[in-house]
């Protein structure tokens, strides 16, 4: 038979299955589209068309057989993975369809453009891949002792994220420095408390320090300005919205490397306080502290930050419940009184979504993982900088 007839001989044999199907006769739908197969091999709608009869009368494994062949044609078409998912489902194979659940998944289209009957089996896959993925993550942590006591230590906070990005429920972030990248320095979201001696004795200082946090709002200092101060022309991208706005505002205590002297006159507890961190010591460019004033009903977008040579403290003095903060991947909330100190070149951002302000202490603390020899050479490069004339902010 020459081609041509072959092919029209398989599409007549396709509308005699599709009148098959309208008359409600699976069976008899299912020997046209077996002989328009053998006929046009070639045609995707054909064997999806088989797969779909031989499933209707619950040959699963022959309609399994016409759905790889179906694939073998086009390896991303949704409808052929969403099918052997639930093919393989029916037959108690639960790993196996959650495999092709989740291809399905990455695949599929808004599920407002699909039929009724496609979102309820697309429904019934993300059930199915969420159950294996959980099962699978329980096993991987229970291999390595990771139960209720996950996160209790560096090492089990980093399996544990190591477990949860290889199941694919987390995002593993990457350093992205705007200026300054350092090569070799880790990328860890919160660092932990142990890596920085000066912290219990800071929080000691909270009650001096929120007091005169509380001191600058009740005179209306003019020493707070807007976080977000970019210049006329310059691209705002994520910060149009908070640009010159005093939705979060700052009182700088050190600013680019320099005290601010009418406000650190204000501030003399928490001034010295300050003399407690490990503060960089990098001309024109650090350290920077100050108060970090968020009012209610604020968000502040996802962002990084300059440098990855530095770490960022925070020390919460005045936080009403519904703020929050994610570095990375985690989430955390902060408690009054309660530091920590976070690699703000990963990814970040911050909110609050209640109806008063919120306020923290900010300030740069040296990368712990630097050596005295490697801050000493960055200070001097960032000095070369300067007599280069290019000041911090400034573009190389």
């Amino acid at each position: 038979m020459a081609v041509e007839d072959q092919a029209r001989r398989a599409e007549a044999l396709k509308n005699d299955a599709d009148r098959a199907l309208r008359s409600g006769d699976p069976r008899l739908a299912r020997l046209h589209f077996e002989r328009a197969t053998a006929l046009a091999p070639e045609r995707l709608d054909l064997w999806m068309g088989l797969a779909a009869c031989q499933r209707a009368v619950g040959d699963h494994r022959a309609s399994l057989a016409a759905v790889d062949n179906a694939l073998a044609l086009e390896p991303r078409f949704f409808p052929a993975h969403l099918m052997k998912g639930a093919l393989l489902d029916a037959l108690d194979q639960q790993r196996e369809a959650a495999a092709s659940y989740g291809i399905a998944l990455q695949l599929a289209p808004s599920p407002a453009s699909l039929a009724e009957p496609t979102r309820r089996a697309l429904a019934r896959a993300e059930e199915a891949h969420r159950a294996h993925v959980d099962e699978l993550a329980a096993m991987l942590k229970a291999e390595i002792g990771l139960g209720s006591a996950a996160g209790s230590t560096a090492l089990a906070r980093r399996a544990d994220i190591f477990i949860e990005a290889l199941v694919g429920r987390r995002r593993i972030y990457h350093q992205e420095p705007v200026k300054l990248n350092f090569p070799g320095l880790p990328a860890i979201e919160f660092y932990e408390r142990e890596e920085f001696d000066f912290l219990e004795a800071l929080e000691a200082q909270t009650a001096a320090i929120r007091d005169e946090v509380l001191a600058v709002w009740a005179d209306g200092s003019e020493g707070l300005t807007p976080y977000v101060d970019y210049p006329p022309a310059a691209p705002l991208d994520q910060w149009a919205e908070l640009n010159h706005s005093m939705a979060w505002s700052a009182y700088h205590l050190w600013f680019y490397g320099d005290p601010v002297a009418a406000n650190c006159a204000k501030c003399p507890r928490t001034m010295a306080a300050l003399e407690l961190i490990d503060m960089p010591a990098v001309p024109s460019r650090s350290p920077a502290a100050m108060y970090s004033i968020l009012r209610p009903r604020t968000r502040i977008p996802p962002h990084t930050g300059v440098a990855n040579t530095r770490v960022v403290l925070h020390l919460p003095l005045i936080v009403p419940d519904g703020c929050g903060f994610r570095v990375g991947g985690e989430v955390r909330q902060w408690r009054e009184g309660e530091a920590w100190v976070f690699d703000d070149t990963i990814e970040h951002e911050a909110w609050n979504d209640s109806d008063k302000p919120r306020a923290i202490l900010i300030a740069d603390v040296w990368s712990p993982r630097l050596s005295l020899e490697e801050r000493e050479l960055i200070a001097r490069l960032c000095g070369a900088l300067d007599r280069f004339g290019i000041p911090a902010g400034d573009s190389l």
